[in-house]
């Protein structure tokens, strides 16, 4: 099993450790809930270093990201960061990922840790169409990076401390190469996955230590703990963000999954990955739809439980669900039939044989 740079400081603090996408990662320190709540109430600190992080460099740089994602990265301008997915020219998603611009010929895509594998050999098909050497101006430094996700409306103003130039007033998906603790060219980018703000911050490997007590030293003013994955993930599921494995695979596409916003078909954009495809998805319509659904009968869902109309017919499934921590509610996300698609729709959960009553709603949960 693998290890991040920051694995013995999560065993140091007392953390319940698991195998995760192949590393030994902290799913909590002292309860999934109070971890949740600190996070939207004040600063956390998770340890992402397992994602990857795959450097695309070179003249024709723009032209390989704009053919391999949906989003539209050439709107992209130095220090803009844009969330985009990988079609599989299937009709699915190989991944969902963050596309940074560094400039004019050097893109970062940060990928997903359970497919950094997948993605790299799925990048490395296509890049010699455009003259784009695997190894040379496709390269993955997943094993090179680590990364801190600094997380809640305390995070800026903690870490502010720390840099060397003004990060309280970046804007949402944005990035500075910076001086952080004295590290020099640390990626400090306005994004992550939890919809209370902060940051996530990439340097290498042998900064790690200096990284983590310097962020841990400039937060403890403001109350700032380690937080588990078990926390990450109620935290984007308020939010209604989606998670690939559960929400979104390879065989789901992104305009049924709800993220036509990222899938562009404009002139700029041009010509990418199953592009026919998801127009004709876009122009005729899909046959299942990711929605959010709060329950109204008491129970918890859970990923895979089956989705019924009220006769009982099985109309879609759940893809993630939970008790939400900070609204207090159980909610999920399901694929359903377009019909029960729309908000306030009446479904039923199927839990244990019961069938538990629940209503489509607008995402997300949480509201700030």
């Amino acid at each position: 099993m693998k290890t991040t740079a920051f694995t013995e400081k999560h065993i140091a603090l007392g953390a319940k450790m698991v195998p995760f996408a192949g590393y030994n990662m902290p799913v909590e320190y002292i309860g999934i809930n109070e971890e949740h709540n600190h996070v939207r109430n004040s600063v956390g600190v998770f340890d992402v270093s397992h994602m990857g992080e795959i450097w695309v460099k070179g003249p024709n740089a723009l032209a390989f990201v704009q053919y391999v994602t949906s989003n539209d990265a050439a709107v992209l301008t130095p220090g803009k960061v844009q969330y985009s997915c990988f079609p599989n020219g299937k009709g699915g998603i190989v991944d969902d990922l963050l596309v940074y611009c560094i400039d004019s010929v050097t893109y970062l895509l940060v990928v997903n840790a359970s497919n950094i594998d997948k993605d790299y050999a799925h990048l490395c098909t296509i890049a010699p169409k455009f003259n784009i050497t695997p190894g040379k101006e496709l390269y993955n430094a997943s094993d090179e990076i680590c990364q801190l996700a600094v997380q809640g409306p305390l995070a800026l103003k903690a870490m502010q401390k720390i840099c060397d130039q003004n990060v309280t007033d970046m804007e949402y998906y944005t990035f500075k190469k910076l001086t952080i603790a004295g590290i020099k060219d640390a990626i400090f980018s306005t994004t992550g996955y939890t919809g209370s703000g902060g940051c996530e911050i990439y340097v290498a490997n042998e900064d790690a230590d200096k990284l983590w007590n310097a962020v841990f030293e400039a937060g403890k003013e403001f109350g700032i703990a380690p937080i588990g994955l078990g926390a990450r993930d109620t935290l984007r599921l308020e939010m209604g963000f989606c998670l690939y494995g559960n929400d979104i695979d390879d065989t789901t596409s992104p305009i049924e999954a709800g993220l036509g916003w990222i899938t562009k078909f404009s002139e700029a954009k041009g010509d990418f990955i199953d592009k026919d495809y998801m127009l004709k998805l876009k122009t005729e319509g899909v046959s299942r739809k990711l929605v959010g659904f709060e329950l109204v009968d008491r129970g918890i869902p859970r990923h895979g439980y089956e989705v019924c109309d009220a006769n009982g017919t099985v109309i879609g499934v759940v893809t993630s669900g939970t008790m939400g921590p900070a609204v207090k509610k159980a909610v999920g996300m399901a694929y359903v039939t377009p019909a029960f698609s729309k908000t306030d729709s009446e479904i039923f959960i199927k839990v244990r044989d019961k069938l538990l009553k629940a209503k489509v709603v607008k995402t997300p949960f949480y509201k700030q």
